[in-house]
């Protein structure tokens, strides 16, 4: 942060003195006007419901331009990265700062594929949940639990520990989602196979089976891999908040993760290509593409609940920049498998035609995400809907571990403590109440 010049003047009209905030500049977008000793100057706090205006930190790892529609990881664009790097790379890049070059990008594969299997007792906790539990609840529990199995280097102060546990959990992620997955539809559990890509050990773990030898298709391999690098960070989101909020604590980084994959679960958040796809199997069950224009009609009533999942977005103002990538390998992977006639599918593309083209939509910058595209594409490489969150989650962990490794080491790193704007009774008297028997 460099400290700007120019300072923000705040003024008051109740008769409290005029104080001047410092105002700080970051290497790219909006200045911060710093507010961290508000409170004891003037003993008001900020009212920001929503953190709408609020910078919680300051970070080198992902920045957003919402108005632009820009993502940069670590300064590179995220067309660049989905183009030109596999998922691997990307990951290097989150938690060093620099692509890696050959011998590095070497390294760090065989690092990683190293620790790609779990300890054998996890097979035993997770038969403790229910077949029919949802995989996000499992996950989410899995992953908490990582700290009773791999608690052997507790000392997360020192630099060497959290790098095992960022390398564990980079690792281990795709095997725990495959468990989960195998898990609930009662198939065997499908050890790693280290001597295949990161992305396409995680494609056989989850649909190989002992019957039959998996074979791996080069073109859903890179569509999943490109799902994971473009959702393995997205700034100070919910999840990432959460995930700096609890680590703060100091708690161990699989505690942290798993509380950002609960907070990954909200169908606002993380489960909205899910709810995205639940969208259109409704209006795929009320008569598809022939009924599509009623279901438009209902979207525009402003007395109706329908909502149109999928589209618009809280900080990109115009097209979500992976949406357009997205877009891209959704219609390779639908050629590639022959789904172009797929009742769901066509529902799928005349919805984003009409979006794309309706004034109503086009007026309000409706466009469609990266969700929209993401559901469409997991579901047509075979991934059940209700596994959408966990793909989402095993994306998101490097992104996580790196922004928890950068709280971790920040020099102004405190535990979160938000204020409150309290609107409750005022301090009352217990009244004397005669107990009858």
């Amino acid at each position: 942060m460099i400290e700007s010049d120019i300072k923000a003047k705040l003024s008051f009209s109740d008769g409290t003195p005029d104080i001047d905030l410092p105002i700080y500049k970051g290497t790219v977008g909006p200045d911060v006007i710093d507010i961290r000793k508000l409170y004891g100057q003037t003993g008001k706090f900020t009212y920001d419901s929503g953190f709408l205006s609020t910078a919680s930190c300051n970070s080198k790892i992902t920045y957003i331009d919402g108005d632009k529609g820009e993502l940069l990881y670590r300064g590179y664009p995220i067309e660049d990265l989905a183009h030109n790097c596999d998922f691997l790379e990307v990951c290097y890049l989150l938690i060093n700062g620099d692509l890696p070059n050959a011998t590095q990008k070497k390294d760090f594969e065989e690092l990683v594929m190293h620790h790609t299997m779990v300890h054998e007792q996890m097979q035993f906790f997770l038969r403790g949940f229910r077949r029919d539990a949802h995989p996000m609840s499992v996950l989410t529990g899995l992953v908490g639990a990582m700290a009773a199995f791999y608690h052997d280097e507790i000392d997360y102060s020192d630099p060497h520990a959290r790098e095992v546990a960022q390398i564990r959990l980079i690792a281990k992620m795709p095997t725990l989602v495959a468990m989960a997955y195998k898990y609930s539809v009662g198939q065997p559990f499908i050890y790693p196979d280290n001597s295949l890509s990161y992305t396409a050990n995680f494609m056989r773990m989850m649909f190989a089976t002992p019957c039959e030898e998996y074979k791996v298709n080069p073109v859903l391999v890179r569509a999943l891999d490109r799902i994971f690098t473009l959702h393995a960070d997205h700034e100070q989101n919910a999840s990432t908040s959460t995930v700096r909020l609890c680590g703060s604590s100091g708690t161990n980084p699989f505690a942290a993760i798993s509380a950002g994959i609960a907070c990954l679960w909200g169908p606002a958040h993380g489960g909205a290509n899910e709810a995205c796809l639940q969208m259109l199997n409704e209006i795929q069950a009320n008569g598809g593409v022939e009924k599509i224009h009623e279901f438009i009609a209902q979207v525009k009533d402003k007395n109706s609940s329908v909502r149109l999942m999928g589209f618009g977005h809280r900080v990109y103002k115009n097209f979500d920049p992976r949406a357009k990538l997205m877009r891209e390998t959704c219609y390779e992977v639908l050629n590639e498998l022959g789904l172009q006639d797929d009742p769901l599918f066509k529902l799928a593309m005349t919805l984003e035609k009409i979006a794309l083209e309706d004034e109503y939509f086009v007026s309000r910058k409706l466009y469609p995400n990266v969700d929209f595209y993401s559901g469409i594409v997991q579901r047509a490489l075979g991934i059940p809907t209700e596994m959408f969150t966990c793909v989402f989650a095993l994306a998101r962990t490097v992104g996580w571990i790196a922004q928890w490794e950068e709280m971790i080491t920040d020099p102004e790193y405190k535990i979160g403590r938000p204020r409150q704007l309290y609107v409750g009774e005022t301090s009352r008297k217990v009244p004397n109440i005669t107990v009858r028997k």
